[in-house]
């Protein structure tokens, strides 16, 4: 090769890399590939759709620069989802799409949405995350490096067993169920006289299969995927608490991103967190959340009136009585005892002025 044809080489070689830098974006190289999510249950129920539908609306807000993949069933996590607020706020993982539950043990004043006959009904936890009692629990999340984006929802939790209606306390003394592992449903079941064990969903299918666990406690979003009628034939819709979810960035990755990127992220957050809401409360509320599904969304859910479903089904569906609730209430005093100083009195007393307003 001459030095002439070699200089030319070099040449074209440049011009050619100029060209393809300046048809370059110019974000390109700034954000990642891809922005991992968790998300503890799989795509088949109610959270984990909502969780794809935020990130196909990142991406469609973006323009495609930020790419979020949603990672269910904790993959990421190896099955500690309690580790989930730790991992995102260390940038180890980018976001969440999570569970107060799960995220309580490291912002305790997450558990007033875990105290037993508290919250009740939709209008009161409305009233609690958009009032002063969310806004002291983003402030708590913010100061452990997580950026909040929205309010989500897996949903009021009701009971199922294999052997009667629960209808007032006695009813389920003695009973064996299989509950959320964090303290506090520990300490409510105990307190109602019930023997609380906690297991994985595959030991404790096989345990409802055996006879050695009588029932459970879940929202509607996880009792319809799971088909619960296979092991159970009651259910008491009590509302005894409730399992909001939070959409979150850890905040050193967040506070790197352009404001107009922040924006739309934002606006994802919101609207793929209504459509959730939505879902989880379909058939639940009147046609409220039906009619966001159809108005807002096109959207037309699959089972809209899961009491009739879950009746259809041969479950036995049952609600409790005024008395039955105040029953309850009574009977979970003592839990109320221990654990408002560990969510704390003024978190506490913000809730009950949030909801009486």
């Amino acid at each position: 090769m001459t030095r002439n044809c070699f200089k030319r080489g070099v040449i074209m070689t440049v011009s050619s890399l100029l060209v393809l830098m300046l048809a370059m974006p110019a974000n390109a190289g700034k954000f990642k590939k891809e922005y991992r999510m968790t998300v503890n249950v799989g795509p088949s129920f109610y959270w984990g759709m909502g969780a794809i539908k935020f990130s196909e609306l990142v991406k469609e807000k973006t323009g495609g620069k930020i790419n979020i993949k949603p990672y269910f069933g904790s993959s990421l996590l190896k099955g500690a989802q309690l580790k989930s607020p730790q991992m995102v706020s260390m940038g180890v993982i980018d976001c969440a799409f999570e569970s107060t539950i799960n995220t309580s043990p490291v912002i305790p004043e997450m558990n007033i949405f875990s105290l037993p006959f508290f919250i009740n009904n939709f209008e009161n936890l409305d009233k609690l995350e958009y009032g002063e009692t969310g806004r002291i629990i983003f402030s708590k999340m913010e100061k452990v490096g997580l950026t909040p984006l929205a309010w989500a929802e897996n949903g009021f939790r009701q009971v199922t067993n294999s052997k009667k209606p629960i209808l007032m306390p006695d009813d389920i003394k003695g009973m064996r169920l299989r509950v959320v592992g964090s303290p506090i449903f520990i300490d409510t079941f105990r307190a109602l006289g019930a023997d609380p064990v906690n297991m994985n969903w595959g030991d404790a299918q096989t345990a409802f299969q055996q006879g050695i666990v009588d029932g459970q406690e879940n929202p509607v979003g996880v009792l319809l995927p799971v088909q619960i009628w296979q092991y159970h034939k009651f259910v008491t819709f009590w509302n005894y608490l409730v399992d909001p979810c939070i959409i979150y960035w850890g905040t050193g990755a967040w506070n790197k991103f352009p404001d107009e990127i922040k924006t739309a992220i934002k606006e994802a957050a919101k609207e793929a967190a209504r459509f959730e809401k939505a879902l989880c409360r379909a058939g639940l509320d009147q046609d409220t959340s039906l009619k966001i599904l159809k108005n807002e969304f096109n959207y037309e859910i699959k089972i809209p009136d899961p009491v009739k479903y879950l009746e259809n089904k041969g479950v036995t569906v049952s609600r409790l009585s005024p008395e039955g609730v105040q029953a309850f209430i009574n009977a979970t005093a003592g839990v109320y005892d221990k654990w408002i100083p560990k969510v704390g009195k003024d978190l506490y007393e913000s809730a009950k002025n949030d909801m009486a307003k």
